[in-house]
Protein backbone atom coordinates (compact mmCIF):
# COMPACT_ATOMS: atom_id res chain seq x y z
CA UNK A 1 0.00 0.00 0.00
CA UNK A 2 1.02 3.31 -1.11
CA UNK A 3 -0.24 6.54 1.12
CA UNK A 4 -0.43 9.66 -0.49
CA UNK A 5 -0.62 12.53 1.74
CA UNK A 6 0.72 15.54 4.23
CA UNK A 7 2.01 15.29 6.96
CA UNK A 8 -0.14 18.05 9.04
CA UNK A 9 -3.12 17.28 6.69
CA UNK A 10 -6.11 15.74 9.89
CA UNK A 11 -7.15 13.43 7.18
CA UNK A 12 -4.06 11.63 5.95
CA UNK A 13 -3.10 11.93 10.08
CA UNK A 14 -6.65 9.97 10.44
CA UNK A 15 -5.92 7.26 8.15
CA UNK A 16 -2.52 6.85 9.30
CA UNK A 17 -3.84 6.03 12.74
CA UNK A 18 -5.88 3.39 11.15
CA UNK A 19 -3.29 2.03 9.35
CA UNK A 20 -1.25 1.48 12.44
CA UNK A 21 -4.02 0.42 14.57
CA UNK A 22 -4.92 -2.29 12.40
CA UNK A 23 -0.66 -2.98 11.71
CA UNK A 24 -0.48 -2.94 8.31
CA UNK A 25 2.57 -1.63 6.28
CA UNK A 26 2.16 1.48 4.02
CA UNK A 27 5.46 3.15 2.30
CA UNK A 28 4.15 7.10 2.28
CA UNK A 29 4.63 9.88 -0.37
CA UNK A 30 4.42 13.45 0.95
CA UNK A 31 1.76 16.07 -0.98
CA UNK A 32 2.95 19.25 -0.09
CA UNK A 33 0.03 21.24 0.11
CA UNK A 34 1.88 24.32 0.67
CA UNK A 35 3.67 23.82 -2.93
CA UNK A 36 0.50 23.17 -4.79
CA UNK A 37 1.94 19.40 -4.87
CA UNK A 38 -1.78 17.98 -5.15
CA UNK A 39 -2.35 20.00 -7.98
CA UNK A 40 0.17 18.52 -9.96
CA UNK A 41 -1.11 16.41 -12.90
CA UNK A 42 1.11 13.41 -11.69
CA UNK A 43 -1.18 13.81 -8.47
CA UNK A 44 -4.51 14.73 -10.37
CA UNK A 45 -4.31 11.33 -12.24
CA UNK A 46 -4.14 9.71 -9.39
CA UNK A 47 -6.84 11.46 -7.25
CA UNK A 48 -8.89 14.35 -9.85
CA UNK A 49 -10.23 15.88 -6.59
CA UNK A 50 -6.87 17.03 -5.87
CA UNK A 51 -7.30 16.49 -2.62
CA UNK A 52 -5.21 14.16 0.30
CA UNK A 53 -4.88 11.02 1.35
CA UNK A 54 -4.71 8.76 -1.68
CA UNK A 55 -4.53 5.27 -0.79
CA UNK A 56 -2.66 2.72 -3.91
CA UNK A 57 -3.88 -0.42 -3.19
CA UNK A 58 -3.99 -3.92 -5.29
CA UNK A 59 -3.44 -1.91 -8.59
CA UNK A 60 -6.79 0.24 -7.40
CA UNK A 61 -6.40 3.80 -5.86
CA UNK A 62 -9.14 4.83 -2.77
CA UNK A 63 -9.67 8.49 -1.98
CA UNK A 64 -11.40 10.16 0.83
CA UNK A 65 -10.26 8.91 3.82
CA UNK A 66 -13.85 7.71 5.10
CA UNK A 67 -13.73 5.60 2.24
CA UNK A 68 -10.77 4.68 2.93
CA UNK A 69 -11.23 3.96 6.53
CA UNK A 70 -14.12 2.18 6.09
CA UNK A 71 -12.30 -0.21 3.63
CA UNK A 72 -9.55 -1.28 6.07
CA UNK A 73 -12.48 -1.93 8.53
CA UNK A 74 -14.06 -4.26 5.98
CA UNK A 75 -10.79 -6.19 4.53
CA UNK A 76 -8.86 -6.50 7.65
CA UNK A 77 -11.03 -6.41 10.12
CA UNK A 78 -8.67 -7.47 12.56
CA UNK A 79 -8.63 -5.36 15.73
CA UNK A 80 -12.04 -3.87 14.82
CA UNK A 81 -12.22 -0.33 15.13
CA UNK A 82 -16.47 -0.28 14.83
CA UNK A 83 -18.26 -2.55 17.51
CA UNK A 84 -20.30 -5.92 16.48
CA UNK A 85 -23.31 -4.47 17.77
CA UNK A 86 -25.09 -2.64 14.40
CA UNK A 87 -26.25 0.32 17.32
CA UNK A 88 -22.82 1.01 18.54
CA UNK A 89 -21.64 1.18 15.10
CA UNK A 90 -23.83 3.87 14.67
CA UNK A 91 -22.67 5.32 17.96
CA UNK A 92 -19.50 5.20 16.66
CA UNK A 93 -19.85 6.62 12.80
CA UNK A 94 -21.70 9.64 14.62
CA UNK A 95 -18.63 10.19 17.04
CA UNK A 96 -16.73 10.24 13.76
CA UNK A 97 -18.83 12.50 11.58
CA UNK A 98 -19.17 15.19 14.18
CA UNK A 99 -15.59 15.67 13.02
CA UNK A 100 -15.34 14.75 9.89
CA UNK A 101 -18.49 16.21 8.74
CA UNK A 102 -18.80 19.11 11.15
CA UNK A 103 -15.84 20.30 12.66
CA UNK A 104 -12.75 19.58 10.09
CA UNK A 105 -13.80 20.49 6.99
CA UNK A 106 -14.47 24.14 8.40
CA UNK A 107 -11.36 24.86 9.24
CA UNK A 108 -8.81 22.60 6.96
CA UNK A 109 -6.05 24.39 4.62
CA UNK A 110 -8.11 25.30 1.99
CA UNK A 111 -10.96 26.94 4.08
CA UNK A 112 -8.08 29.15 5.57
CA UNK A 113 -6.29 29.82 2.59
CA UNK A 114 -9.68 30.98 1.45
CA UNK A 115 -11.20 33.27 4.42
CA UNK A 116 -7.22 35.30 3.58
CA UNK A 117 -7.22 35.15 0.28
CA UNK A 118 -11.57 36.06 -0.22
CA UNK A 119 -12.34 37.98 2.66
CA UNK A 120 -9.11 38.89 4.13
CA UNK A 121 -8.59 37.29 7.41
CA UNK A 122 -6.04 37.81 9.46
CA UNK A 123 -4.82 34.53 11.18
CA UNK A 124 -6.50 36.00 14.44
CA UNK A 125 -9.95 35.56 12.78
CA UNK A 126 -9.02 32.20 11.08
CA UNK A 127 -8.19 31.16 14.61
CA UNK A 128 -11.73 32.45 15.53
CA UNK A 129 -13.34 30.46 12.74
CA UNK A 130 -11.70 27.27 13.76
CA UNK A 131 -12.57 27.87 17.09
CA UNK A 132 -15.88 28.42 17.05
CA UNK A 133 -16.37 24.98 15.21
CA UNK A 134 -13.93 23.06 16.91
CA UNK A 135 -15.63 24.13 20.47
CA UNK A 136 -19.11 23.27 19.41
CA UNK A 137 -18.64 19.83 18.13
CA UNK A 138 -15.99 18.96 21.33
CA UNK A 139 -18.94 19.76 23.26
CA UNK A 140 -20.94 17.34 21.40
CA UNK A 141 -18.23 14.76 21.71
CA UNK A 142 -17.29 15.46 25.39
CA UNK A 143 -21.24 14.53 25.91
CA UNK A 144 -20.96 11.44 23.86
CA UNK A 145 -17.90 10.29 25.57
CA UNK A 146 -19.55 10.60 28.91
CA UNK A 147 -22.40 8.21 27.49
CA UNK A 148 -20.24 5.70 25.71
CA UNK A 149 -16.84 5.95 26.42
CA UNK A 150 -14.31 3.49 28.90
CA UNK A 151 -10.89 5.47 28.09
CA UNK A 152 -11.44 6.03 24.98
CA UNK A 153 -14.46 7.48 22.70
CA UNK A 154 -16.27 4.42 22.57
CA UNK A 155 -15.75 1.93 25.37
CA UNK A 156 -12.19 0.82 26.26
CA UNK A 157 -10.68 0.21 23.03
CA UNK A 158 -9.45 2.72 20.02
CA UNK A 159 -12.14 2.73 17.65
CA UNK A 160 -12.86 5.24 14.41
CA UNK A 161 -14.14 7.59 16.53
CA UNK A 162 -10.76 8.11 18.21
CA UNK A 163 -8.99 7.86 14.31
CA UNK A 164 -10.69 11.37 13.58
CA UNK A 165 -10.90 12.54 17.44
CA UNK A 166 -6.76 12.94 17.88
CA UNK A 167 -6.05 14.67 14.58
CA UNK A 168 -8.72 17.18 15.20
CA UNK A 169 -7.34 17.72 18.50
CA UNK A 170 -4.06 18.30 17.46
CA UNK A 171 -5.66 20.98 14.84
CA UNK A 172 -7.14 22.43 17.59
CA UNK A 173 -3.93 23.76 19.54
CA UNK A 174 -2.43 24.66 15.78
CA UNK A 175 -5.69 27.39 15.99
CA UNK A 176 -5.14 27.83 19.74
CA UNK A 177 -7.87 26.62 20.59
CA UNK A 178 -8.08 25.97 24.37
CA UNK A 179 -9.50 22.61 24.97
CA UNK A 180 -9.30 22.67 29.05
CA UNK A 181 -12.94 22.84 29.12
CA UNK A 182 -13.08 19.10 27.81
CA UNK A 183 -11.93 16.38 30.53
CA UNK A 184 -12.60 13.60 28.73
CA UNK A 185 -11.37 14.50 25.67
CA UNK A 186 -8.02 15.15 26.84
CA UNK A 187 -8.17 11.82 28.60
CA UNK A 188 -8.50 10.24 25.60
CA UNK A 189 -5.61 12.66 24.20
CA UNK A 190 -3.24 11.62 26.96
CA UNK A 191 -4.14 7.71 26.34
CA UNK A 192 -3.17 8.34 22.61
CA UNK A 193 -0.30 9.80 23.66
CA UNK A 194 0.76 6.57 25.31
CA UNK A 195 -0.11 4.61 22.12
CA UNK A 196 2.40 3.27 19.43
CA UNK A 197 0.12 3.26 16.78
CA UNK A 198 -0.70 6.85 17.40
CA UNK A 199 2.47 7.89 18.03
CA UNK A 200 3.78 6.34 14.65
CA UNK A 201 0.97 8.32 12.81
CA UNK A 202 1.67 11.55 14.27
CA UNK A 203 2.54 14.54 11.93
CA UNK A 204 6.15 15.37 13.93
CA UNK A 205 6.99 11.59 12.92
CA UNK A 206 6.56 11.91 9.58
CA UNK A 207 8.90 11.16 6.65
CA UNK A 208 8.05 14.54 4.88
CA UNK A 209 7.69 16.75 8.31
CA UNK A 210 9.36 19.76 8.45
Amino acid sequence: MILHGYWRSGTSYRTRIALNLKGLAYEQRGIDLRQGDQRSAAYLRLNPQGLVPALEVDGAVLIQSPAILEWLEETHPTPPLLPADPMARAQVRAMAAVVGCDIHPLNNLRVGKALREGFGADQAAVDAWAGRWIDAGFATLEALVARHGDGWCFGDAPTLADCYLIPQIYSARRFNVAVDAFPRLRAIEAAAQAHPAFQAAHPDRQPDAD
